[in-house]
């Protein structure tokens, strides 16, 4: 074993030679397989010499492992208790049932594991036939075969740690770094759920509760994706639902009326907040989880094009004035306000927000969550931070007509005020106010620019796929002939877990409220001609930006249509 171990790494680029040796003899007196230690301490490039130790054994190595076509045979076949426990993969049947030639197929990482294969083999009462994929692959299979923390919901099915009426907050709630070996329980089950929910890049989590089945889906890149869970899980929905109350703080008792509460993560050394909000239904409570790093943020993660950044960086210099950013709900506004507060916030500027509810805490920045129950909204907030003499004031959304009359008094006093809107486009921003009975000339006194923004999913670099444009079809598309590049289109592998993409960014449009344009607001001129004036002085619509990205190759054709579709007409509200 020794010499097949060292023989493939002279070959895949071994780091470390005498270490590997000394790894291998110490496992072997531990009677035990050295692979794992090996590939932890990275002494080897661990695909091409897991690919070229296959070869040496004459196992059939798997570039990709398709998802099983027959998952309820495999599970009953080969449990998850015996897959999870030692990383093996069942993934297809061979030959034939009926004339005695069936064999079960599965995957290892580790060949040289004799437990594994002797639990295989004490476990399944057919013949087995081994294959070889990367530790990765084979995580990604057992959680889809299996579904997320199966291990544990099976230990729990038998009848350990079923004390559900004693699920106190006696651990430590927020730390979801837990060991391995930690004993199963409902707190371990509702941990798994939440890793791989970060580990998988996650935005939000939703515990659904349907009539035959507890449905648990993520939102990865915007979309919400079916997560696989075990069967039976139904069993568990009460429990699991309690757990993730006790966790942020809820009255487990309160089953008819919804909750919000907050949960602070430590996962791999880095802060998660969560926020959680439970509504009743009709087959039980739905639990939606909203998962936030707490990270830092500048302008320069917002990737804003050239002569976007300018304008933006300009508006930031003003002294006074109201500069609102629009777009539907989930569209990145809260992540670009943060950016512009932090690209502000200095020793000698005070900057006072107020959030429904705080996303995400600013060093240095004096943040109110507004709270309507004890009388605490937008509106009564702004009248006391305007007496808490700020220079910066960030409201989370101007909704009433009482919050938009005060943000511009404050603008007109000599305040700079960030807010957000609900609007399709930027110039949907003037009519979105003047519905709300501000007047015109307010308008355009107080606000400086209107920032629209939407969210597009962005191409994984590892497998994009150029696609060749005519010019007839970029005419076709609407992309100006200025705008030079390569397209590319998704293709799917598994470092963007088969989506195609990794990641999202933002598109944008802006409109400046130059003075020409103040008079036509003033004025209560038609949205047609202050649509005309904002094109000649160099408005861009918002799919005229995602263009350029698409050449660029950040982003398809297909997500910069379908976050735009809305904007077609270029009409205001």
């Amino acid at each position: 074993m020794t010499e097949l171990l060292i023989g493939p790494a002279r070959n895949t680029g071994c780091r470390d030679i005498d270490g590997l040796s000394e790894v291998i003899v110490a496992a072997a007196a531990g009677q035990r397989s050295p692979l794992d230690d090996i590939l932890d301490a990275e002494m080897v490039d661990e695909e091409p010499y897991m690919r070229s130790l296959s070869a040496a054994l004459g196992l059939h190595w798997l570039d990709e492992i398709p998802a099983p076509l027959e998952p309820l045979p495999l599970r009953k076949i080969c449990g998850p208790q015996v897959a999870l426990r030692h990383r093996i993969l069942p993934i297809e049947f061979e030959g034939s049932q009926e004339h005695g030639t069936q064999r079960l197929v599965i995957v290892t990482y580790d060949p040289f594991n004799l437990a594994a294969r002797q639990a295989a083999v004490q476990a399944v009462d057919i013949p087995i036939v081994w294959r070889m994929a990367s530790r990765r692959r084979i995580h990604d299979g057992l959680r889809r075969l299996y579904g997320v923390g199966a291990d544990t919901f099976e230990q729990i099915l038998e009848g350990r740690d079923l004390d559900y009426d004693n699920l106190e907050q006696k651990d430590e709630a927020s730390v979801i770094d837990e060991d391995e070996d930690e004993e199963a329980s409902v707190v371990k089950f509702v941990n798994q759920i939440i890793r791989e929910a970060l580990e998988q890049r996650a935005t939000d989590i939703h515990v659904e509760p349907l009539a035959e089945n507890l449905r648990i889906r993520y939102r990865v890149d915007g979309v919400l994706v079916d997560i696989a869970v075990p069967e039976n899980i139904k069993a568990l929905q009460s429990s699991v639902i309690a757990r993730l109350k006790i966790m942020s703080r809820l009255d487990i008792a309160e089953r008819r009326l919804p909750q919000d509460g907050r949960i602070n993560l430590s996962f791999e050394g880095s802060g998660i907040d969560v926020r959680v909000a439970t509504v009743p239904t009709v087959e039980g409570e739905s639990v939606s989880l909203r998962l936030l790093n707490q990270q830092r943020f500048n302008v320069e993660m917002l990737s804003l094009e050239a002569e976007i950044k300018e304008k933006i960086d300009r508006l930031l210099e003003l002294s006074n004035g109201i500069i609102l950013i629009t777009g539907p709900t989930g569209s990145g506004k809260s992540t670009s306000l943060y950016s512009f507060l932090s690209e502000v916030n200095a020793p000698e500027t005070r900057i006072v927000t107020i959030e429904d509810p705080v996303e995400n805490k600013l060093d240095g920045v004096m943040q109110i969550a507004v709270k309507s129950e004890i009388g605490l909204t937008f509106a009564s907030g702004l009248r006391s931070i305007l007496r808490a003499d700020p220079d910066i004031v960030m409201i989370g959304e101007i909704r009433d007509l009482e919050t938009a009359e005060i943000a511009i008094r404050a603008s007109l006093t000599g305040h700079l005020v960030f807010s957000t809107l609900h609007t399709n486009d930027a110039l949907g921003g003037i009519g979105r106010l003047t519905d709300m009975g501000v007047e015109p000339f307010l308008l355009s006194a107080a606000v400086r620019a209107f920032l629209a923004q939407r969210l597009v999913r962005r191409l994984c670099q590892s497998c994009r796929r150029p696609v060749s444009l005519t010019e007839e079809d970029k005419r076709e598309l609407g992309i100006p002939p200025g705008i030079e590049g390569t397209p590319y289109e998704a293709v799917g592998c598994d470092h963007c877990r088969h989506t195609g993409f990794s990641g999202r960014l933002a598109i944008y449009e802006i409109v400046l409220l130059t003075l020409p344009m103040q008079d036509l607001i003033a004025h209560a001129a038609p949205a047609s001609e202050v649509k005309a004036l904002a094109i000649k002085e160099g408005y861009e619509p918002m799919r005229e930006y995602g263009w350029a990205k698409v050449m660029q190759g950040e982003t398809t054709i297909e997500e910069v249509i379908s976050v735009t579709s809305s904007d077609l007409g270029g009409g205001v509200e």
